[in-house]
């Protein structure tokens, strides 16, 4: 009986808030044997007629403070409810951003561990490369299109040369960049790497097979020059200083390029081959499930940190295939975001800040850019978060369902997402096709996204809480709404009087009026 009362006095607090215009606009609670205090802010945004007929609402009373009758008993009841709401409402999206830093440096701190450090060293490793790959992956679109048009054919060969230059050196870069994160001497990590581009490796045997160049690409140059780090390393340790400048870059090219020879560039090979066919196979066989899977749970990865494993899965599709077919699938995951946070602004009519945080990060959502929505919407009020999952699941399940149905769906290049992802799309059907299959997946994923968070993404305790006004100031009210107040002393409440906004004053009569904005 007590929970059911108290449930009835909570809901009664959380239909008094808004009709006073929510917690921004009171500044004070108390109660007395009757009556329920208040301390406005704004005694324009109070709508009283809708609290006269409130059931529970014994009446109103203005005073030094805005007064409403609810009873004996009843009142004492009410007051802990509404005072709790005013304390944890009036939300407003510098309150979300504060809430969303908090939880950003929870997970930071949570994702310290040796396992992630090392993931974020190995993505360290990989982003210096993504402008790099974008560039040449738009490149290598164009030239394919002008290709298949039979446009500029003195040309197509020259764009090939600039799409494809970087990729043939990539383990170069590759091993560069690893030798300078994990402290090395970048350019012995370069040296140590360019050994699996050489074309000379034709010629040696490992395991009784030939090498060819390139194999193990960029995981064989990410080992290789993590090997030569640690050879450098234990050479500056052990050479004498008047031999170091001649003995440790000689014997750190010398030791790992030898076990990058005849060990690394066969395992990582056979890594990298391994990575390819599983991917191709599980599209190919179970699309839409692992679609599904992978486009409802980027974002957790992404909390929790694990995601930068992914970057070299793509690498490694890209030196193999020409393109990654997961991106496009991970891409969903923001096309879930930006539905949910289409959904949160009109759920949230009456919070003008989050609804204008919103706004401000919708643009960046729809390129691909998600932190400002995850960290200034959807995660610090928990339920949206969960619903752009759902979103971000469906629209991976449909674009996976394609590619088990034999229409590959890649990007030539990692980092981009959303709409920026388009320029670099590519499948092994024609580009509109695959063009059309990702918007596809955007549309399932934005509307899925908005359904699921618009009916199962706010409790009414939580719309009670965040759905209030969070500003005090001027109506948006049509000007027909006005009712004069007070002019001077001239006229008395609830007087009508033509009424003409003129520099965003009300003026009545050519003198300036106090007005209420009624119900």
């Amino acid at each position: 009986m007590s929970s059911a009362a108290d449930d009835k006095n909570r809901a009664l607090a959380a239909r008094l808030l808004p009709l006073v215009g929510g917690a921004g606009n009171v500044t004070s609670v108390a109660h007395c044997m009757t009556r329920l205090r208040l301390g406005l802010r704004d005694r324009a945004l109070v709508r009283d007629e809708e609290l006269r007929a409130l059931p529970g609402v014994l009446g109103v009373v203005e005073d030094d403070t805005y007064q409403i009758v609810l009873g004996p008993g009843t009142v004492a009841r009410v007051t802990p409810e509404f005072d709790a709401l005013v304390t944890a409402g009036g939300h407003t999206a510098d309150e979300l951003a504060a809430q969303g830093a908090r939880i950003r440096q929870a997970r930071k701190a949570a994702n310290a561990t040796p396992v992630k450090r090392l993931l974020r060293r190995i993505a360290n490793i990989f982003v210096p490369l993504i402008p790099a790959l974008i560039g040449c992956g738009i490149i290598a679109g164009l030239n394919g299109l002008l290709i298949n048009l039979g446009w500029l054919p003195s040309i197509t060969p020259a764009l090939a040369a600039l799409a494809s230059g970087f990729m043939a050196l990539i383990a170069v870069f590759v091993g560069f960049n690893t030798a300078k994160e994990f402290g090395g001497t970048p350019i012995l990590g370069g040296a140590v790497a360019a050994i699996i581009v050489f074309p000379g490796v034709a010629k040696i045997d490992a395991f009784g097979q030939s090498l060819s160049p390139g194999q193990g690409g960029v995981l064989g140059a990410l080992g290789a020059a993590v090997l030569a780090v640690y050879v450098e390393k234990w050479c500056r340790r052990w050479v004498p200083e008047s031999l170091d400048v001649l003995v440790t870059p000689t014997l750190t090219v010398l030791v790992s390029g030898l076990v990058t020879v005849f060990g690394l560039m066969y395992v990582a090979g056979e890594v990298s081959e391994a990575i390819g066919e599983a991917a191709t196979w599980l599209l190919g066989h179970a699309g839409a499930f692992a679609g599904f899977v992978l486009g409802g749970l980027f974002l957790p990865l992404v909390m929790l940190g694990l995601h930068q494993a992914l970057i070299p899965i793509h690498t490694t599709l890209i030196e193999q295939q020409g393109h990654t077919v997961l991106l496009p699938i991970l891409a969903m995951a923001g096309a879930g975001q930006v539905g949910a946070a289409a959904a949160v602004y009109v759920r949230l009519s009456r919070n003008g800040s989050i609804r204008r945080t919103v706004r401000s990060a919708l643009p960046a959502g729809l390129l691909g850019v998600g932190e400002p929505l995850i960290y200034g919407v959807s995660l610090p009020l928990g339920r949206p978060f969960v619903t752009a999952c759902v979103g971000g699941a469906f629209g991976g399940g449909f674009i996976g369902l394609f590619n088990m149905l034999g229409v590959q769906v890649g990007s030539t290049a990692i980092g981009p997402s959303g709409w920026a992802l388009f320029p670099l799309l590519q499948g092994n059907r024609g580009l509109a096709e695959t063009v059309a299959i990702y918007a596809g997946g955007l549309l399932v994923g934005y509307a899925v996204g908005f359904a699921a968070t618009y009916f199962f993404g706010f409790g009414s305790q939580m719309l009670a809480e965040w759905n209030v006004p969070t500003e005090t100031g001027r109506s948006d009210r049509p000007v027909e709404d006005v009712v004069l107040t007070q002019l001077d002393g001239e006229t008395g409440r609830g007087d009508e009087v033509p009424v003409v906004v003129q520099d965003d004053e009300v003026m009545v009569r050519g003198r300036r009026a106090d007005l209420e904005v009624d119900g």
